[in-house]
């Protein structure tokens, strides 16, 4: 008496279910391609300079270490270095710590 009849509905006739999908794939495909171009490609650039920065290294290079400590590279390994932080005191890091090669002459 107080609730009202729910009659079911006919679908709508489907006239062209290809293109739907297509336009509903489309923003989903675009957010995808935006966030390679904005975030995954800078990133992988960045890798790969980082690597090559590591393979570089050399005897004698002044580096700046993941703690922010500065010193210079007095002996290298396959995947450890040697940085001489002060006359006598030196640390033993991994390669991927070495955040940045400084010019020569600024570790005094």
């Amino acid at each position: 008496m107080f609730i009202s009849q729910a009659y079911a509905q006919t679908a709508p006739a489907a006239a062209s279910s290809g293109t739907d999908t297509l336009f509903s794939l489309l923003p989903l495909v675009l957010m995808f391609v935006v966030l390679y171009f904005i975030m995954i490609r800078p990133q992988m650039k960045k890798q790969k300079e980082h690597k090559a920065m590591i393979e570089a290294l050399a005897k004698g290079d002044e580096v700046i270490i993941a703690g922010g400590v500065m010193g210079r590279v007095s002996k290298l390994g396959d995947s450890y270095l040697s940085v001489e932080v002060a006359n006598g005191v030196e640390l033993q890091v991994q390669r991927g710590a070495v955040v940045q090669v400084l010019p020569k002459g600024t570790f005094k």
